[in-house]
């Protein structure tokens, strides 16, 4: 089972998939590019300039559910983002991987997590993977509550967001679109 947000839609999307089936670079790719092409379909002539097949990059770091971690993703994507050219998204991309990654830490008991960056023409897809198989779910915290509002900010910052169980545990994403940012 997965989870999409996104902005259009106003509620989530469940999808139904094989929890046995496994999550291989060509699928993510594929996804990323299934992604790019609907984004494109909505927003139409906006985008970057049409292409038929996208270069994809890529890049991905196995980290340990440390506390440490989270200060190492974020300078690992803003690294990432600076050399593919991207550094306008950094900001933004830096608090949601560091959201996801402080998910992790705090409601799993994994030992690492692997964190994915891909982009294609300007759309840029973060994944962070543990071994926890539980899906997050909306908190609606109080304005005096001090935890609850990292899916908040998901739903806030990116174009869309979402959750999909793995072989070992699920992945949470989101992707940004680089033109939203000029």
């Amino acid at each position: 089972m997965s989870l999409i947000y996104c902005p259009v839609r106003d509620e989530p999307r469940s999808l139904s998939q094989s929890d046995d089936a496994p999550a291989t670079p060509p699928r993510r790719h594929s996804t990323v590019r299934h992604r790019w092409d609907t984004l494109r379909q909505r927003v139409g002539e906006l985008t970057i300039r049409l292409v038929d097949e996208p270069d994809v990059e890529a890049a991905s770091w196995r980290l340990p559910a440390h506390p440490t971690s989270v200060g190492r993703a974020r300078r690992l994507t803003r690294d990432r983002l600076r050399a593919w050219d991207m550094e306008k998204l950094s900001d933004t991309a830096e608090l949601l991987v560091s959201e996801l990654v402080t998910n992790v830490l705090c409601h799993t008991c994994c030992g690492d997590l692997v964190v994915r960056l891909s982009a294609v023409e300007g759309l840029l897809r973060c994944e962070v993977e543990d071994c926890d198989g539980a899906l997050p779910e909306m908190a609606r915290p109080c304005a005096g509550d001090e935890n609850g509002r990292g899916l908040l900010l998901l739903d806030s910052l990116a174009c869309c967001w979402g959750a999909e169980r793995t072989r070992r545990g699920k992945i949470m994403w989101f992707e940004l679109p680089a033109y939203a940012l000029r």
